[in-house]
């Protein structure tokens, strides 16, 4: 009891102090200190503000060398396949509207889209991109799958089990692209197959980190989509619906 009364004596000798300091500042210089101190508290509630409702445009195109992933980018930003391009060294990226939105009126968000090198020796590249990902493109050759389902399956469980996709539940679109062809595999044939895939690489992992997937994509901690289209011939419709459902336009 006689620290609380100690502490409420020298609570009220601190008020005093103050209020007598106070009042030996001119009322101008009070004013303005005030003025101030609520317009910074102000400045600084609306920045934090602005940073909450700041969401991500960054959407990533991965997939193993030779899936198509550079001539669906030159699809989606400009209409045009750049007659197939050559497998990409180094990433491509760029901020623009969609190609199919160009004709549309009114203001529309633009897409930070980023082409990714499939070479495993430049994979290590997508780990800088994934903390401002919104959402992730995985292409797959729906032509030459089978000899590529072992590849293609280990780096997608590599993106679905990677901390940031985890933490941050980045929406992954599982894209089986060149279905245009006649000997192409269908989506269901490629999502089944690689379900299967992942499922013996959880098995055969020692030790299953934290961030482990379920057997099937349907119970994935974020959100596991399957699409069709085809960079050469322009069907990209599924990707830019993907793309829209997480970047609102």
């Amino acid at each position: 009891m006689e620290n609380l009364e100690d502490l409420k004596i020298l609570a009220e000798q601190w008020s005093h102090q103050g209020i007598e300091y106070l009042q030996k500042i001119p009322p101008n210089q009070l004013y303005a200190a005030i003025g101030v101190l609520l317009f910074t508290t102000i400045l600084l509630f609306l920045s934090i503000r602005q940073v909450r409702r700041t969401k991500s445009n960054t959407v990533l195109l991965s997939g193993l060398t030779g899936s198509g992933k550079t001539v669906l980018f030159y699809q989606l930003r400009d209409g045009s396949s750049h007659q197939g391009t050559v497998t990409s060294m180094e990433p491509n990226e760029g901020t623009f509207v969609l190609h199919s939105e160009n004709t549309k009126k009114g203001k529309i968000k633009p897409v930070h889209l980023v082409d990714v090198p499939g070479h495993s020796r430049l994979r290590p590249k997508l780990e800088e991109f994934l903390p401002q990902a919104a959402a992730i493109v995985f292409v797959v050759d729906a032509l030459e799958f089978l000899p590529n389902c072992r590849a293609a399956s280990e780096y997608l469980y590599e993106i679905l089990t990677n901390a940031n996709v985890v933490k941050k539940k980045i929406p992954v679109l599982l894209c089986c692209n060149k279905t245009d062809k006649l000997t192409a595999h269908t989506k269901e044939f490629i999502r089944k197959q690689m379900e299967k895939e992942i499922e013996k690489l959880r098995a055969s992992r020692s030790a299953v980190s934290t961030a482990d997937i379920a057997n099937d994509f349907t119970h994935c901690s974020n959100k596991v989509t399957v699409a069709e289209a085809s960079g050469l011939t322009g069907e990209t419709i599924q990707i830019e619906d993907f793309i829209r459902e997480y970047i609102k336009p």
